[in-house]
Parts: C-alpha cells; structure tokens; sequence
C-alpha cells in the first residue's frame, strides 16, 4: 500500500499510526542532514485533498525519518498559496498542482506560484493525466515529480535530497506559521463560502471579531479588501 491510497482511507487520528508504520517498514532512519535537526524548517504542502495534507504533515512530523524539525502549513487554494509562498518564505513546497487543472490540461494556471517559488525547491505531486515537462518551463526550478502511487521510501528520498541540499545557516531555530491558529479557522470557513455570523457562532466568538480576523489575513496575504478566497472546486479525496 502506498502513502496516498491510506491517505484517502483514514482519519487524521489513524492515518498518524498507519504512516508510521509504513514507514519504518519501508525506510531506514537516513545520516543526519548536515545538521538540520538544529532548525525549525517550514514546509509547505498544496492539495485540493485534505487527507493528503494532513496525511503528509503527520508522516513529517511522526515518522522518526529526519533530523529536522519541521512546521508545516497545508493550503488548498493557488492564490493564497502563492502569497504563502512570498510572505512566509518556506523551506520547501511539496503541491499536487494537477487536481486544479482537471478541466484545463495545462499548467498555465500555476505559473503565478511556480514564479512566487523562485529557488524554493519544489517536489510535485503526480496524481493526473497532465505530464509536468520542466524543459517547457525553464525558468521554474522543479526538484523532482514523484507520483502519488510512489513509495514513501521515493517521496522521503526526494525530501532528504532537498535537505541535505539546502544552507539552514541563517534558518532560525523556532519558526511560526503566517496565520494564527483562530486566523486558520476563520480563513477555512471563510473559503468554504461561510458568513460572518455563522463563522462567529462556529467558534463562539462576535461577529466583529471576525472582521477583523477577515482583516488581519488580508493584510498577511496582501489581499484586495474586495477579494473573497471561496474555492472554486470542491476538495477531492485521490
């Protein structure tokens, strides 16, 4: 069984044990990388299917495979990814770019966020019919293209290639997320197509209050005061 097939299976809860042992059945703890373990290094994962974000957060942060530390951030929505990218400035991004583009077979609409990448290494996920060709994009850096029917002795390979690559010299040894944690709620229900009031009633909070939630994640994402992060698709499960 590969990592994304138990990622669509389990809760978040039960998906924690099965990757860890999936894991250590597969993997070997790899040498320490170059020190790493010494820092906080922020990881960002884009996916339309929740299972596969939060699968891959517990498997980072529960396999015993890296030396790291890492904090992760899971988002499902390109825009907001792109300003993530620019504002919060992480040491990787691992995106399955091609469950946006069902309907558009191409990767045109990617080429704000795979700009707002620069040299932040990039491992996409492969999950559809769309092949990523890098030669047709040589001003976007991709690591690597690893499918999601992949081992995760493959996807943790790639990850430690990009480690053991990577200068964490200037990297602080604690890192925070872009948003709060009250701020994540409020962005997720907000992109959900939520009201203030019943955003309020949801975490018991008053409605002004989320106004300037609302607020607040404008100016950390430099959004316009006009613009409302609904999705445009529906999350899947792959």
């Amino acid at each position: 069984m590969n990592w994304a097939q138990f990622a669509a299976q389990f809760t978040h809860s039960t998906l924690i044990g099965l990757l860890y042992d999936e894991t250590l059945s597969e993997v070997r703890k790899p040498s320490p990388t170059s020190g790493c373990g010494k820092f906080m290094l922020k990881i960002l994962v884009i996916d339309r299917c929740h299972f596969t974000r939060t699968g891959i957060e517990a498997w980072l942060n529960h396999s015993g495979l890296f030396d790291s530390s890492f904090l992760v951030s899971g988002l499902n929505n390109l825009l907001l990814a792109k300003e993530h990218i620019s504002q919060w400035k992480p040491h990787l991004v691992i995106a399955d770019l091609y469950s946006f583009f069902n309907y558009s077979h191409s990767f045109k609409p990617a080429a704000p966020l795979l700009m707002a990448c620069g040299a932040t290494p990039l491992i996409l996920l492969q999950s559809g019919g769309v092949q990523y060709q890098a030669d047709s994009d040589p001003l976007y850096q991709v690591h690597a293209v690893v499918s999601k029917q992949a081992t995760l002795h493959e996807l943790s390979r790639n990850i430690q290639d990009v480690l053991l690559a990577q200068s964490v010299t200037d990297t602080p040894k604690t890192a925070t997320p872009l948003l709060t944690p009250q701020e994540e709620k409020v962005l997720t229900m907000w992109m959900e197509g939520a009201g203030n009031n019943a955003i309020a009633a949801a975490l018991g909070i008053h409605g002004k209050t989320v106004y300037t939630y609302k607020r607040n994640i404008r100016m950390k994402l430099h959004m316009d005061n006009r613009y409302s992060p609904f999705l445009s698709l529906p999350e899947q499960i792959n």
